[in-house]
């Protein structure tokens, strides 16, 4: 049986994709270059192709490595490949919206459960990130602080110590993500309850997160963040 909502005691959120809007902040970017540069380009081709180019051999930490994807993807877009506007497309993460129910989602799970981030993007960008929702989080692991990025074990083991350290474990846990690449997959292989926050219902394929070699089904779905407070505040009675 499924643990019901209001069990757990700590919910852990993947951030980028699933409460930040990266793909349309990225969209957002190179189409004020290609504006600029008086070309047109499809945002969802813009997003196959940093996707090609994201999950490269040679790639670094997010959101540095969105200097080496633009001047990768530049080319195909017939965009300018310009180191600056590289420089540009990661810098703009600073500025990248939250989805409109985050914030107040999250402002409302936390008076329940204890808010965990887990995210692939490095500190800097997180705390900006962060802002943006509000700053929700009871505690917050980022690609800084683990030493490695999700789907990595490693990364969660992480916090299945950190929860441990407070007499829990990972059966307190709800783990939210969006994307079955990173999270949904290894969530479940680790043994932890999982939400999908399928935030592309709407949209065909990936976007711009990688493509699972097989979906996992997820213990909870939800195509928003709103969908899960509202099931969560249901099933405390409110």
């Amino acid at each position: 049986m499924i643990k019901s909502l209001p069990e757990f005691k700590y919910m852990t959120f993947d951030v980028v994709g699933t409460l930040i809007d990266f793909e349309g902040g990225l969209k957002s970017c190179l189409q004020e270059v290609a504006i600029e540069a008086g070309v047109e380009i499809d945002g969802e081709e813009a997003l196959s192709l940093y996707r090609a180019a994201r999950y490269s051999d040679d790639a670094d930490l997010f959101p540095d490595d969105l200097v080496r994807v633009y001047l990768d993807i530049a080319p195909q877009l017939d965009l300018p490949s310009e180191e600056a506007h590289g420089i540009r497309l990661r810098d703009s993460a600073k500025t990248w919206k939250a989805f409109p129910d985050s914030a107040e989602a999250m402002a409302e799970l936390a008076r329940n459960y204890r808010l965990i981030a887990m995210t692939n993007a490095r500190r800097w960008a997180f705390e900006h990130f962060s802002n943006a929702l509000g700053n929700p989080f009871y505690a917050a692991f980022t690609a800084d602080d683990t030493g490695t990025e999700k789907p990595d074990p490693a990364f969660f083991h992480q916090v299945f110590d950190f929860v441990s350290r407070e007499g829990a474990s990972k059966d307190d846990i709800l783990h939210v993500a969006q994307s079955q690449y990173h999270d949904i997959g290894v969530s479940r292989d680790l043994g932890m309850t999982n939400c999908w926050i399928q935030r592309r219902h709407a949209q065909p394929g990936y976007g711009g997160t990688i493509e699972p070699a097989e979906f996992t089904r997820p213990d909870y779905h939800f195509t928003s963040m709103a969908e899960l407070a509202e099931a969560a505040r249901t099933a405390r009675g409110g």
